[in-house]
């Protein structure tokens, strides 16, 4: 198996940035991992399957600073990653309080 090449015409710092933001989103997931335990069951599921978004999210990331994706689906990855975290699969907040 071949290692990928950086692409010569993407500037250097953008793939800095890019590899800059993968860490800061990895650094997230490290973060909140230790609470999934302590949640009920489910908000656990609901807590993990955001973190594995960013975690896709994060490595969409390296693979652009591989450049093995484009700017443009970067962006796209992000804005699915986005409708996912925010759409409709997520009960709202007033069906997870108790009583009412």
């Amino acid at each position: 198996m071949r290692n990928a090449k950086f692409l010569p015409r993407m500037p250097r710092w953008r793939r800095k940035r890019a590899l800059r933001a993968a860490q800061v989103l990895d650094d997230v997931v490290d973060s909140q991992v230790a609470s999934l335990p302590r949640l009920p069951e489910e908000l656990r599921i609901r807590h993990a399957d955001h973190l594995a978004e960013l975690v896709l999210l994060a490595q969409a990331y390296r693979h652009y600073a591989a450049g093995w994706i484009t700017w443009r689906q970067l962006e796209c990855r992000g804005r699915f990653a986005l409708q996912r975290l925010d759409g409709d699969c997520c009960a709202p907040l007033v069906q997870l309080a108790d009583g009412e």
